[in-house]
């Protein structure tokens, strides 16, 4: 066992950031109303990752812990957001999530890009470093 998962301090908030869970209406409101314009234009004021996911999922349920690590190490820099799929299937369907996990990578401006399937830790980094922050 690594020395990192042995640390389940609840005072350790460095190493665990906050995924914020959203709802259609936070979604329309902080990243994206598609109800109003069919044009893309991300309404938060930094990059974010939306980790689209199931409960049920076991993939989903590795890539979890991975997004909670991340959301601490980009805390002030990265927004990180989770959709379930179950709950929220409009904002799915809008998606065109058809495989989950589904992360998408949203930039200030310019498009969303999309991955499928569970990613290692080292692969979201490389588009957070390559996409998002663009270092």
């Amino acid at each position: 066992m690594s020395a990192k998962s042995e640390k389940k301090d609840a005072g350790d908030t460095k190493s665990q950031g906050e995924v914020i869970a959203l709802s259609k209406a936070e979604f329309l409101s902080r990243v994206f109303n598609y109800e109003k314009s069919q044009k893309w234009a991300y309404t938060g004021d930094k990059p974010c990752v939306i980790d689209f996911y199931a409960d049920w999922c076991g993939p989903c349920r590795q890539v979890a812990p991975i997004m909670k690590e991340l959301a601490g190490e980009y805390k002030g820099k990265v927004i990180f957001y989770k959709i379930n799929v179950d709950n929220e299937k409009e904002l799915a369907a809008t998606f065109g999530v058809q495989s989950i996990p589904m992360i998408l990578f949203v930039p200030k401006s310019g498009t969303p890009q999309a991955s499928l399937g569970a990613m290692p830790k080292e692969q979201i980094v490389e588009k957070i470093t390559d996409y998002l922050l663009k270092k």
